[in-house]
């Protein structure tokens, strides 16, 4: 691993994330880290490495042990800034709560997790007095309004932390999973710091680069990508609340973002606004596409109505968000596919992990800094998704081709089985999106007696859109044959998603009938 402050195209970075924060605060103290678009508020990394410093002396003062949960219910914002980098300033287990989860998932995570303290935002106290009333646990609840945490009166906060070591556990954060409860996935501050590494490595990031970031930090896409990058390259991170159509051209051309990380929905309801002038998309250098797989005709669109390069990646919660990327332009892209391995390994490999030959399917797996440590409190999931030679399971089907990169096929657990055929959801969702008027597409697998499964997908069309099911179906009936087509699509207002963008399959198919 390489010294604290040096960044090698080799070798992950050194030290734990406290290292790194205070690292910038003692050598760019008055540089701008982090800006909050409609608050009028910034920090520094000397304000910023103050205020994790108060965050985790409190922690320290409330009782709270090195290694131990403190959980995060807060949006995007200062404060949620302020106690993440808090908590793993003071060497505590950072644990990211997806507030889209419910009630049910939260409690679980919170008494799971073991929480010693809850840091909740104002808007989602019901939520959590919902989750506990379902999961009790005996958590110290804090509130925050978005000024800053509200700490007991009787709180008396240590003089001194024990400093967190590499090899120290620093992020818990639970999988959506699509049946039984979700893993917690537990990461060191190496693997999490390796997850911002591969992220700059990839894209050349630099201390000049602002990355604008919409997505929500209790995702890995959101913490690592915008969050962890940055604080190793040692650039900006302009963060917004959350993502909004009407505002976004205007918030990147207020911070002045020269790179954006976004996910495939928003890629497509982008698509669907207004065009801004040069000046306001000219700065950007590129977009950064992640969490689900990108349609082509999408993304030749986006690139051809705003003039932004979008490099397609491919992450994990396992692993710290990216393990494969699309070179930089003018650098070889190869439209459909996430793109090759950047500071991990990535093979294709058959059932028994063993890697096949270039051009045949199977399933991608990585090994590396950026992978977990293991999940928590479930050593059979652990022994299964972790080989004993350090190959970390993605559940992903893919292929790679002669110049190493991978192509995505589908998923393990999501392959719709038709009289014995496999399909992937993924080719039929691309049929739909070549429809300018689509805007979200997921197809799905349907019980059926004649074939075992069959196919059926749901789509959200764009405003005022007079395309019909019948249309779609026979548009897909082109690209696809019949065999692979939708018996039936179904049109909604909206497609059920996870706290990424990611279009939740499942829960279509709950939302269009029985699963």
């Amino acid at each position: 691993m390489t010294a604290c402050g040096v960044l090698s195209r080799e070798e992950p970075p050194g030290g734990s994330v406290r290292d790194w924060l205070d690292f910038h605060a003692d050598n760019a103290a008055e540089k701008c880290s982090h800006i909050f678009p409609g608050t009028g508020r910034v920090h520094t990394w000397r304000s910023l490495r103050e205020a994790a410093c108060d965050v985790a002396l409190r922690l320290a003062g409330l009782g709270v042990l090195p290694e131990e949960s403190v959980a995060l219910m807060l949006p995007n914002g200062p404060s949620a800034v302020e106690a993440l980098f808090g908590a793993l300033y003071g060497g505590y287990r950072l644990t990211e709560i997806n507030l889209a989860a419910g009630a049910d998932a939260i409690g679980y995570a919170l008494s799971h997790s073991e929480s010693k303290v809850v840091i909740c935002g104002a808007g989602q106290r019901a939520l959590l007095d919902e989750a506990l009333s379902m999961h009790p646990c005996g958590a110290t609840v804090l509130s925050s309004d978005g000024g800053g945490i509200a700490w007991p009166a009787s709180t008396a906060a240590r003089s001194v932390l024990a400093a967190p070591a590499a090899r120290s556990q620093a992020l818990l954060m639970y999988t959506s999973g699509t049946t039984g409860r979700p893993k917690g996935v537990v990461h060191s501050h190496a693997s999490l710091l390796a997850g911002g590494w591969t992220t700059a490595m990839a894209h050349g990031l630099t201390p000049d680069d602002t990355a604008f970031c919409v997505l929500p930090h209790y995702h890995i896409n959101g913490l690592c990508v915008t969050v962890m990058a940055p604080l190793v390259s040692g650039g900006t991170v302009a963060m917004a609340e959350r993502f909004s159509a009407s505002q976004f051209w205007d918030q990147v051309y207020s911070c002045k973002a020269t790179w954006l990380s976004v996910v495939p929905t928003i890629i497509s309801h982008l698509l669907q606004g207004e065009t801004p002038p040069p000046q306001v998309t000219g700065g950007v250098a590129f977009g950064r596409s992640a969490s689900a797989p990108l349609s082509p005709d999408v993304q030749e669109a986006f690139e051809t109505r705003f003039g932004i390069p979008i490099v397609e990646t491919m992450g994990l919660t396992e692993t710290a968000a990216q393990i494969l990327s699309n070179p930089m332009p003018p650098g070889l892209r190869k439209v459909g596919s996430p793109g090759i391995a950047v500071g991990n390994e990535v093979i294709v490999g058959d059932d028994k992990q063993i890697e096949v030959s270039r051009g045949r399917e199977g399933e991608v797996l990585v090994r590396g800094p950026n992978v977990m440590s293991f999940y928590l409190k479930n050593p059979e999931a652990t022994g299964e998704a972790l080989t004993p030679d350090g190959w970390l399971r993605t559940g992903d089907l893919g292929r790679m081709d002669e110049d190493g990169f991978v192509f995505i096929t589908g998923r393990l657990k999501e392959l719709i089985i038709k009289g014995g055929e496999n399909i992937a959801p993924r080719e039929i969702d691309d049929a739909l999106y070549s429809h300018p008027d689509v805007v979200e597409a997921a197809a799905f697998p349907r019980p059926c007696k004649s074939y075992g499964e069959r196919v059926e997908a749901a789509v959200k069309l764009r405003d005022g859109s007079s395309v019909s099911a019948k249309s779609l179906v026979e548009l897909c009936n082109e690209r696809l044959g019949k065999f692979k087509s939708p018996d039936r699509i179904y049109l909604l207002d909206d497609l059920p998603k996870g706290p990424s963008g990611k279009i939740q399959r499942r829960k279509v198919a709950e939302m269009t009938g029985d699963p």
